[in-house]
């Protein structure tokens, strides 16, 4: 999905984390903590060639940078997969002002599952791309396909709807599940690597990641929307996927880190997620805690070492060839075996 520079929380958000350089933050401790084991619930399977397929797709329409005619087309077929589903789709156009002073004509997506459930859980991604390399060596000024910063999230979200859907009224989940895919969450400020150009935004004391949460987190869809929890998927599906516990998912949604940490664990995927402790970090999580849906992040990150995400982040590396099953299966099972477990 996005993730941009190791952007990290500022103003409101300092005090949560740590005082020193923001660099260091992302630097992971070895947990002691143990997986609390459970008798797993019968789960459908999650079909891992079905999301690679969906990432894909969304590739093939190219760099969905909004205002451009890819992010129109692409944003067209993600409501009609939604409704393809019998899922309830609506659609929250907005305008929001880029770090550069560009308009972007943006949309976020909610597509719910199980409307009328009392009980929610939300599934947050993004689906927008970054419009430029601004990490990569030769190619800085080119757009990326964004093939697991922003299509592997959505695709996993998809092929979750898809499982789903598919199932007959005896073998659903007792929870009602909500996709909400942000848009412009990759359009923002990299300090570190466009320090030759201005942020407009910081000025104005805004953030100028994430203006997709941003927007729906003050202007909440559907109206007056509560869930008991949320799962952001960020940087879903590359070959080695490592997901560490973000420290904002720690303060805001623990019980919902061990649940997921201690199920992937069950299935036999502690190697992608790792019981390891992590810095925090700028991302939709922070306007969704702070709209009232307890959410945790699963990113993909170093755990070891000064960098903090992998060496495709914001480079034209982000294609399909970083793309694998494996770690897409890990996640998407993981989370449908969470939400048959509620």
């Amino acid at each position: 999905m996005n993730y941009r520079l190791p952007r990290f929380a500022s103003f409101a958000l300092a005090a949560l984390l740590f005082a020193a350089g923001c660099r260091d933050e992302k630097k992971t401790t070895e947990s002691t903590t143990g997986v609390q084991e459970h008798k797993l619930a019968k789960a459908p399977v999650f079909n891992a060639d079905s999301a690679y397929a969906y990432v894909a797709r969304q590739v093939a329409f190219g760099p969905r940078v909004p205002n451009s005619k890819a992010h129109v087309n692409t944003g067209d077929w993600l409501v009609r997969e939604f409704k393809k589903y019998g899922l309830t789709v609506r659609e929250q156009p907005f305008e929001a002002m880029a770090f550069d002073g560009k308009m972007l004509k943006s949309r976020n997506i909610i597509a719910q599952f199980n409307p009328q459930a009392t009980r929610r859980v939300a599934i947050f991604s993004h689906w927008d791309t970054r419009p430029f390399a601004d990490k990569d060596k030769e190619h800085k000024n080119a757009p990326l396909d964004g093939a697991c910063d922003g299509a592997s999230g959505v695709g996993v979200a998809l092929e979750m709807a898809r499982v789903l859907a598919a199932q007959p009224d005896s073998l659903q989940p007792k929870v009602g599940v909500d996709f909400i895919l942000f848009d412009a969450e990759d359009y923002g400020h990299d300090d570190t690597t466009q320090g030759n150009l201005t942020n407009q935004l910081e000025a104005l004391g805004k953030d100028s990641w994430c203006l997709g949460s941003q927007y729906w987190a003050q202007n909440v869809l559907p109206v007056g929307y509560k869930a008991s929890y949320g799962v952001l998927l960020d940087m879903v599906g590359a070959k080695n996927g490592k997901f560490s516990r973000e420290q904002l998912s720690r303060q805001y949604a623990l019980p919902i880190v061990g649940k997921v940490w201690d199920t992937a664990a069950q299935l036999g995927y502690s190697d992608f997620f790792l019981f390891k402790d992590m810095g925090g970090i700028t991302d939709d999580h922070v306007y969704t805690n702070q709209a009232g849906v307890p959410t945790i992040d699963i990113i993909d990150t170093l755990p070891f070492g000064d960098e903090t995400f992998p060496a495709y982040h914001h480079t034209t590396q982000d294609n399909m060839s970083v793309i694998d099953r494996r770690t897409l299966k890990a996640v998407g099972q993981t989370l449908v075996q969470v939400l048959y477990g509620e």
